[in-house]
């Protein structure tokens, strides 16, 4: 597969591998966003131990690794016999003490299953064996609630040692053209409201099918890749995870405030909020609050989404009705899908709208400080983005409909934007209109006269 939009992540390894001394970098991210594919591109034509920790007890892991190095030295006895513990392969390192090495350890998160004190054994390894080599660590894991517990949070053993840290996130919603050139605007978006931008599922679609066709084949089928997919990743996350499927289910049907996910669940106000938050910690769930709020984690205007596309999708159509895919009416579950995507796709838009305004910002077309949502009482705005150096706010409507975009739209968002409470007598007011099918003539010609942003698909017509 085509290594593709990694440039930022690739930068930092290589400029960490050009300075000398022993440089620790770990490299998270959910299971699935590439990680995997990043090291293998950064350690291609490098000097390099990759080793892939499994769920094997600890005196496994030491053999298979001393077999990793054995291979790469050309230690027969060290391959055969293997290392008898940590403290004699940080000793090994010492001595050999080569003259550049990358060592990747891939899912450190199950040396820590195999020993709770992994992680303070690594932290005196580093300080007494490794810190005057050159050697390269890069610490992997797709447990992001682990490898934040065990390198990266001031409590952590292993926190301050490290030079630099990667956390790989999903690309956006542009990259998807590099997979599927041939792909247009609206196909697109059907993609990336199901499939994300996971490169593990993206290149299992099949582009000679349409969305519904991939949907049957590689979801609604019970022996699929993606069938069981949500459940076996946040199995490996959550002990008990029969609750948290019920909440997460809630958040994907459109309840998303804690009042909402109370009463579709029936749980305790206390279950909810602390179930939530472990949530947040592992990164499955985002709390949204206004772009304009002051303290955002004290906010009490805080509504949830589901951080993951495909994850949002499975636990919308696919777990509440896995009864009737078992017992094979898969078609009856695909007519459901068919009748509501539009609708599913429309909420997504916005997330395609938002990208599109970074991608803006990157091109210097728009300028601002902070972007999001906004919400209050008496009514929302699709986005919202700010400019704290000019006192420029930018207002943003996404229409995703088959009708074309008219001067009513733009004129009940200019009512809108006099609701919002920031700089408000005192800032330059712009707008903006997304629309999958276009813009009246009408409009256009408003536009012209208003300097009002028109933007059909992914293109800037005004």
């Amino acid at each position: 597969m085509k290594f593709i939009n990694r440039e930022k992540e690739l930068e930092i390894l290589y400029e960490h591998y050009k300075k000398e001394g022993f440089q620790f970098v770990p490299i998270y991210g959910r299971r699935r966003i590439g990680k995997t594919r990043l090291i293998q591109e950064f350690i291609s034509s490098k000097p390099a131990v990759y080793f892939l920790a499994d769920m094997v007890s600890e005196a496994e892991q030491l053999k298979n690794l001393g077999r990793s190095f054995g291979e790469y030295f050309q230690d027969f006895i060290l391959s055969d016999t293997g290392f008898k513990d940590w403290y004699q392969f940080f000793q090994y390192l010492k001595e050999k003490n080569p003259k550049k090495l990358i060592l990747v350890i891939d899912e450190f998160p199950y040396l820590v299953n195999s020993n709770p004190a992994i992680s303070s054994i690594f932290q005196k390894g580093i300080d007494e064996y490794l810190k005057n080599t050159n050697i390269f660590l890069v610490l992997m894991g797709s447990s992001v609630g682990m490898m934040e517990k065990e390198v990266l949070i001031y409590r952590a053993p292993l926190y301050g040692r490290r030079t630099a840290s990667i956390r790989v996130p999903e690309m956006k919603f542009h990259s998807l053209k590099n997979f599927f050139p041939e792909k247009d605007f609206i196909e697109l978006t059907h993609i990336f409201s199901v499939f994300g931008t996971i490169p593990a599922y993206v290149e299992k679609y099949d582009y000679r099918k349409d969305i519904f066709q991939n949907i049957e084949s590689l979801i609604l089928d019970t022996g699929s890749f993606f069938y069981n997919e949500v459940e076996y990743l946040l199995r490996e996350e959550l002990r008990e995870p029969r609750n948290y499927f019920v909440i997460l289910k809630a958040i994907s049907q459109g309840k998303r405030r804690v009042s909402e996910i109370i009463n579709d669940t029936g749980f305790e106000k206390s279950l909810v909020s602390r179930y939530l938050e472990i949530l947040k910690s592992l990164n499955i769930v985002i709390k949204d609050t206004p772009v304009t709020e002051k303290n955002p984690k004290k906010s009490k205007k805080g509504i949830y989404k589901l951080r993951d596309k495909f994850f949002t999708f499975w636990f919308k159509y696919i777990f509440p009705n896995r009864e009737r895919i078992e017992i094979g009416r898969s078609d009856f579950v695909l007519d459901l899908i068919k009748d509501t995507f539009e609708d599913f796709v429309s909420w997504v838009y916005e997330e395609v709208c938002l990208d599109l305004c970074l991608d803006f910002l990157d091109k210097g077309i728009l300028s601002f400080t902070s972007i999001g949502k906004w919400w209050s009482k008496d009514g929302e705005i699709d986005i919202v983005a700010l400019d704290e150096n000019t006192r420029t706010a930018y207002f943003g409507e996404c229409k995703w409909s088959l009708k074309k975009v008219g001067e009513d739209t733009y004129r009940k968002l200019q009512k809108k934007s006099r609701l919002v409470d920031w700089y408000s007598k005192d800032r330059h007011d712009q707008f903006i209109l997304f629309s999958k099918k276009g813009f009246t003539k009408n409009l256009v010609e408003i536009a012209q006269k208003e300097n009002v942003l028109l933007i059909h698909k992914d293109r800037i017509i005004r």
